[in-house]
């Protein structure tokens, strides 16, 4: 059975509380009433809510005051603010104070109700990752993956389970999809954890230097070579060795490492004594190994012997579902690191971060974030703090129509007709669609288009 929802009314004014109780419960949602701040602080108190909605105007204990009780004894339940328009400072200050969202009265009920939905939407997705990780994490420590999508799922289970084993594993996946997290995620959850984890990327050492970084070298190999040094192999020993970019070895190179990988030893550059080593290899490459081996660039006993596992991480732009939860970690990470306190994204904010195609993948989600948390002077993040540019597959109709006031004394009014004139220039006149990007129903756009004057 599916638990319903509960929501927490805080109003001193019993009409409006009950026609509140009637048009809630309709939406699907179990309500409990409170008619000041004291009641409702008793009410978190006993009982847990999965929102508050809360008026700021209360007799004996105020609505900021109440938020302000309930964020100690819970600060992850979401409050919502109820506020007149000529109190929006306070509503303000309530956010400041930890408030999820504030609402205008006269209510509209079409944003109540997404308001509402996004409240619980957020609510959800952090609990399923903690559900996610709480589980996985008994027996596997999540190394900050984050994801509830089927394929990041079935992949994170994968990985639980190759860990376990000494088998080598292939890594396959664009860049910037987390490639080194799932290596190291292999590693610290095998029976190797408690030695060392070497990393090196093959694509950022020239060949000769490659030979020395992985086998090591004798003093006097080479020019430079003024004393001995042990490889990443031997560095490795009793632990595991990431490859990363294994396809931009040198054939030459390719040869070396199977001689290793076949006869679990070495001989240093420049040297003649055999070394034995203890090291599981996990590679990784963000390219096609099976067309590289049909061309001859890579060899295909090098190729069967890495690719006992293949491990293929999903594009971002394949997990969509993810980038909420993602975007939510970086967000609240990069808060942290910058001494911000942001409560989140904007409903629209959110809906490009969910469209964007993402080339760059989570690196760069990442920046992206960081870059908004870093420069937006507001609480929520908004579409023009992540500076992205629009996808080539993105029609014009579907970019987010930007207002751009020239008066400073423009009313709210005015640049909301703006925004949703443009709007509906940028669907062609389509009002369903433009009601869709607006957040709103149909029936609302009617009433602002008749209230702005405009023939509907």
């Amino acid at each position: 059975m599916k638990h319903r929802k509960t929501l927490l009314i805080v109003d001193d004014d019993s009409t409006h509380r009950t026609m509140l109780r009637t048009l809630i419960g309709g939406w699907g949602y179990d309500v409990v009433e409170a008619d000041d701040g004291s009641t409702a602080i008793e009410a978190v108190q006993k009982r847990p809510f999965d929102l508050v909605l809360m008026d700021v105007r209360m007799l004996k204990v105020s609505g900021l005051e109440a938020l302000e009780e309930i964020k100690a004894f819970n600060p992850a339940i979401p409050v919502t603010i109820m506020t007149a328009y000529s109190s929006v400072e306070t509503a303000v200050e309530a956010l400041k104070k930890g408030a999820y969202d504030y609402l205008t009265k006269p209510l509209d009920f079409d944003k109540l109700r997404l308001t509402i939905e996004r409240a619980m939407e957020h609510t959800r997705l952090r609990e399923e990752n903690r559900i996610l990780k709480e589980n996985l994490g008994k027996h596997f420590d999540m190394q900050n993956i984050v994801g509830r999508s089927p394929a990041m799922v079935r992949l994170m289970e994968t990985v639980a389970h190759v860990a376990r084993s000494e088998a080598t594993v292939m890594i396959t996946g664009a860049s910037g999809t987390g490639k080194e997290l799932i290596a190291g995620m292999i590693h610290f959850n095998s029976p190797r954890k408690e030695g060392p984890f070497v990393k090196i990327n093959c694509a950022a050492i020239t060949e000769t230097l490659l030979e020395s970084e992985l086998f090591g070298h004798e003093k006097g190999a080479f020019t430079g070579a003024d004393r001995r040094k042990e490889g990443r192999f031997i560095q490795a020993h009793q632990g595991s060795l990431f490859l990363d970019e294994v396809s931009e070895m040198s054939l030459t190179m390719q040869v070396n490492l199977l001689r290793v990988l076949q006869e679990r030893e070495l001989t240093r550059v420049g040297g003649e004594d055999v070394i034995k080593v203890d090291v599981r290899v996990i590679a990784a490459t963000n390219r096609d190994l099976v067309d590289l081996k049909r061309k001859g660039l890579f060899r295909e006993d090098l190729y069967y012997r890495l690719n006992v596992v293949s491990l293929e991480i999903p594009l971002l732009s394949e997990r969509r579902d993810d980038i909420p939860l993602l975007a939510q970690y970086f967000l609240e990470m990069f808060s942290a690191k910058n001494s911000k306190e942001i409560k989140g994204f904007t409903p629209r904010a959110m809906d490009r971060l969910i469209r964007h195609d993402w080339p760059g993948n989570v690196r760069e989600l990442m920046n992206a974030v960081e870059r908004g948390v870093v420069l937006t002077r507001t609480d929520y993040l908004d579409v023009q703090d992540f500076a992205l540019v629009q996808n080539a597959s993105q029609s014009p109709a579907e970019a987010v129509p930007v207002f751009e006031a020239k008066d400073d004394s423009l009313s709210l009014e005015a640049v909301e007709k703006a925004a949703v004139l443009r709007m509906l220039e940028s669907t062609d006149g389509n009002k369903s669609e433009s009601a869709r990007r607006l957040g709103i129903t149909r029936k609302t756009l009617h009433k602002k288009l008749k209230k702005y004057g405009v023939m509907d």
